[in-house]
């Protein structure tokens, strides 16, 4: 059984090197990992470069901007909170900047959804403004479709 105190499952854990990623979703913003040696930028923050295993990797801001590559329209899930928000849709979405991540799809129909469709980023927590510092709430980036 599990108690109040007991960590989430449902949700990323920031730790000393991700906090910059988790403050930067509060506010609003997405970032990535940039590579000073062969300059390709990736996702999910690593402390070196997955492409040239280089340590001159620096945090810096995207664009927002994704298209869609691959997506699932999840109808059942027994974990919670998951179970509560289906259906929805599991997606991998090609960043503007290059890196592909995993996230999901929001405010679009799952009859709409086309791959190479033009989405942005927006986030899902406590309104994305700052108070998931305040009171613990871990802001998560997904998508919707551009406008």
């Amino acid at each position: 059984m599990s108690g109040p105190t007991d960590p989430r499952f449902d949700v990323p854990q920031a730790d000393a090197f991700t906090r910059p990623y988790w403050d930067a979703a509060a506010e609003g913003r997405l970032l990535l990992r940039r590579c000073g040696t062969c300059g390709r930028a990736h996702h999910y923050p690593r402390e070196f470069c997955p492409h040239c295993w280089g340590e001159d990797v620096t945090w810096e801001p995207a664009s927002g901007r994704a298209t869609l590559y691959t997506w699932s329209v999840v109808h059942r899930n027994d974990l919670p909170p998951f179970g509560a928000r289906t259906p929805y849709v599991a997606a991998v979405v090609d960043l503007a900047e290059g890196p592909r991540m995993m996230t999901e799809v929001v405010e679009c129909g799952e009859g709409e959804l086309r791959m190479g469709m033009e989405l942005e980023v927006a986030f899902r927590g406590a309104g994305a403004t700052g108070e998931a510092t305040h009171t613990g709430e871990v802001v998560v980036p997904v998508f919707r479709p551009r406008e």
